[in-house]
């Protein structure tokens, strides 16, 4: 099955890919590598923002994590020109939180992007990963995940 039947199936539409708010792009190719800007947790309705911890929860906070990945996804699109079968293999996520002083449990929250990468791409969605709690992330949002894909 196609990722974008898969994406189907999961009942997702990708959105537009989010516009680079600084000096910077959405996504950069260099040879079979595509990287991808961090993507926060925001949709059409604002997102997740805030303090996983504190005034959000964990279990919001791993659905933050999949509007992440809902965003990788876009970006990866406009990269290949809507075609996902071009990627080979997602390579590495870069995971942040926006933890309070007592919250843990970052590696869960991540799981949220993780998961989707796995049901959109199957064996070839398993990725090595880094997931980290932070002070602070732009513009107040609660995720934020960065990706390297292989594509061909």
């Amino acid at each position: 099955m196609s990722a974008n039947a898969r994406l189907a199936d999961l009942g997702i539409t990708l959105p537009e890919p989010a516009k680079a708010v600084a000096n910077y792009v959405g996504f950069v190719r260099t040879g079979n590598l595509l990287h991808i800007s961090g993507q926060l947790s925001n949709d059409a309705s604002g997102g997740l923002k805030g303090t996983v911890g504190v005034d959000v929860t964990q279990d919001q906070a791993v659905e933050g994590a999949r509007l992440c990945g809902i965003n990788l996804l876009a970006q990866m699109s406009a990269a290949l020109d809507g075609d996902l079968d071009r990627v080979v293999r997602v390579v590495k996520l870069g995971g942040f939180v926006q933890a309070g002083p007592e919250f843990t449990a970052v590696p869960a929250v991540i799981n949220g992007c993780s998961d989707l990468m796995v049901e959109v791409f199957g064996e070839a969605g398993r990725h090595a990963r880094a997931a980290v709690g932070v002070y602070k992330l732009p513009l107040g949002f609660a995720v934020e995940v960065d990706a390297v894909v292989e594509v061909k």
